[in-house]
């Protein structure tokens, strides 16, 4: 999976930053491939072209900065922060280097001697974006939603957005910094000293992805989208262009229901058996059914009843999955968000859904959730884990490093039970708040897992494609396999055929079988 991509100054070449580990060079036009950056322990969000030699910066969520010339070859790594590297930039001359973090700050390296020159403390607040300008000014958003600018010894927060800031674009020549949010804003300001003022605003539509955003010139943005082509937005008049964007066909969330195979995706269609039902015209993370509904959910933070398109309930950041539990003999559901957030829903008895409770479930973006019969089990973007009460909605345990990287998927087992997976390839069995931690046969980030009702078996599928089946009984894999060289992005259980589904980014559903013990 690409996370992030760059041109250089002079147009001929791109560099990719990907999730197996890896940033690529190619040369534009003919997409040729230069060179594989490797040396990365962990997913590459960010690569920059150095502003005059042939030098490239990668960030990764293995902590580390590292720098390539464009052979591949490593020329400096900068260790340092504690947690995820998120954002680079380089300054405007190119002799040193700005990081941010997860750590909650950000560190200036020096090019030539690999020195750390800067150690700037954030509070604590994750920080996924930066931006320098010419003069040396640093901008840093912040996931309070916070921008702060920072001048020398000064420093200055100015409140931009309701939600995280993922992502800043500074254009020097005009004096110009937008920011995007999870909050679905996109806003543009105008930059004078250390105080930014707002020129334009506009909500962000449900096609474009709030992270990837370039100038193509001083009154026009281009971004990225869950579709087929970029989308443009004209900042003088505040219109969007999305006449190039065209729906695909990704798969983010299957379900086996009693209407057969249900499947929602990037596009937001909701589709029966690989037939469409319903266009939401919103991309949707989950499915969660709940009574006789399905609900849904994604970028929009709004919560639809799946069938109906009917809008349930909108939250102030995206929708990333969901749990349907009992409680008091009343069907709920819990709903996680991006801003860490549990929304409870109660279904009443005229079918309608009522939002009944909202839980801090983690400071971060909520990653999975499951339910058993007496706990709520979540995970999250920190690496944390948390527990809370069904009968109370009050908070029982939370293990903040659960996971030594990103947390990715989560599934209930009986007797109160729960099995979690992370980027670090490794499977949790969780019993009492302890774990017992696993090895896995994958090579890549392991994004899903889900488990038979009687949890005689647990399915693990990776970003690689691959899907492995472990048996708790013999405490063995099963031989791994690769229906698909796209990721993997959901798993669950057949019970009528006694298989896991698997549903894939390339919009496919692939049938798992089990080999069943003799």
């Amino acid at each position: 999976m690409a996370n992030q991509l760059s041109f250089s100054s002079d147009g001929n070449y791109l560099i990719s930053a990907s999730s197996d580990h890896t940033a690529r060079l190619w040369s534009v036009p003919s997409m040729k491939l230069i060179s594989v950056l490797s040396d990365h322990g962990d997913d590459v969000e960010m690569a920059q072209f150095h502003p005059a030699e042939a030098l490239i910066a990668t960030a990764s969520r293995d902590h580390h900065v590292r720098v390539y010339d464009f052979k591949g070859c490593l020329r400096q790594c900068f260790k340092g922060h504690r947690a995820d590297v998120i954002s680079i930039a380089w300054s405007a001359n190119g002799q040193t280097l700005l990081s941010s973090s997860d750590d909650g700050t950000l560190k200036q390296w020096s090019l030539a001697t690999g020195d750390l020159l800067q150690d700037i403390d954030l509070g604590g607040v994750e920080t996924d974006t930066i931006a320098i300008a010419n003069n040396g000014t640093v901008y840093a958003g912040n996931d309070a939603g916070m921008i702060l600018t920072i001048d020398g010894g000064h420093r200055q927060a100015t409140a931009a957005h309701q939600a995280g800031i993922k992502r800043l674009v500074y254009q020097d020549s005009e004096q110009l910094l937008v920011s995007l949010s999870y909050d679905r804003l996109l806003r543009v300001w105008k930059v004078a000293s250390s105080a930014l003022t707002p020129i334009a605003q506009s909500t962000i539509p449900p096609e474009v992805w709030p992270r990837s955003c370039a100038f193509l010139d001083e009154n026009t943005l281009v971004f990225a989208t869950f579709g087929s082509s970029y989308a443009v937005f004209h900042i003088p008049t505040g219109e969007w262009n999305l006449d190039k964007v065209c729906a695909t066909d990704g798969i983010n969330a299957a379900l086996h229901h009693f209407s057969g195979v249900v499947s929602i995706g990037d596009a937001g269609i909701l589709k029966t058996n690989g037939q469409a039902l319903r266009d939401l015209r919103s991309l949707c993370n989950f499915l969660t059914p709940i009574g006789n509904k399905i609900c849904t959910g994604g970028q929009t933070g709004t919560l639809f009843d799946a069938t109906t398109g009917e809008p349930l309930y909108q939250h102030r950041s995206p929708l990333n999955c969901g749990a349907a539990f009992l409680r008091n003999g009343i069907d709920h559901m819990v709903i996680g968000s991006y801003t860490g957030e549990g929304l409870v829903f109660a279904l009443a008895q005229d079918g309608a859904v009522h939002h009944v409770a909202t839980l801090q479930l983690h400071d971060n973006a909520v990653k999975s959730i499951a339910a058993s019969s007496h706990m709520l089990f979540s995970v999250c973007a920190d690496g944390s884990a948390a527990w809370w009460s069904i009968a109370t909605l009050r908070e029982l345990f939370t293990k903040r490093d659960a996971h030594s990287r990103i947390a990715n998927g989560c599934a209930a087992l009986p007797n109160e039970r729960f099995v979690s997976v992370s980027r670090d390839r490794k499977l949790r069995i969780w019993e009492n708040f302890a774990s017992t931690d696993l090895d896995s046969p994958h090579r890549h980030s392991i994004k899903c897992v889900a488990a038979s009702p009687d949890g005689q078996w647990i399915a693990t599928g990776s970003y690689h494609g691959y899907v492995a089946v472990y048996d708790p009984a013999t405490r063995q894999w099963q031989p791994s396999v690769r229906p698909t060289s796209a990721g993997i992005s959901s798993l669950c259980f057949d019970s009528d055929n006694a298989q896991f589904l698997a549903s894939s980014y390339d919009g496919n559903i692939y049938h798992i079988p089990i080999v069943k013990r003799q």
